[in-house]
């Protein structure tokens, strides 16, 4: 199956369901289930806006899993910002941006260390 590493607490807030579309700056066509993966970089300003103790966060490790079941494109920042409360993110890092929307997301009870990488990758339990 395949995994995405995320900067802390994005996977958090994914998994308290806060946060229902990633974005990323690049477009897949991969849809279906994958494993969320919070590597060990921190994302202060959202740590800071969500009130996270980031010594509580889990790192380096698969926390969960969700599904993709659509995409969407933000051309322009009128759309972007329309999704705000969906994505929690102030300000692309480009665009056109890429919202991945996530349903059926699960905390694993156990997280499983390891070492994260680039876009979705292979991962098995």
């Amino acid at each position: 199956m395949k995994a995405l590493s995320m900067m802390q607490p994005v996977p958090e807030l994914i998994l308290q369901k806060k946060k229902t579309i990633e974005t990323r700056t690049w477009k897949s066509n991969f849809l279906g289930e994958f494993y969320l993966h919070a590597s060990n970089g921190i994302i202060q300003e959202m740590l800071d806006r969500f009130e996270f103790d980031k010594e509580r966060l889990i790192k380096g490790a698969i926390v969960g899993k969700a599904e993709i079941t659509g995409l969407k494109v933000y051309n322009n920042l009128e759309e972007f910002n329309k999704d705000f409360r969906k994505h929690l993110v102030e300000i692309p890092k480009k665009l056109p941006s890429y919202g991945y929307v996530l349903e059926n997301v699960q905390r694993l009870e156990k997280p499983l260390k390891l070492k994260g990488k680039l876009n979705f990758f292979d991962f098995k339990i």
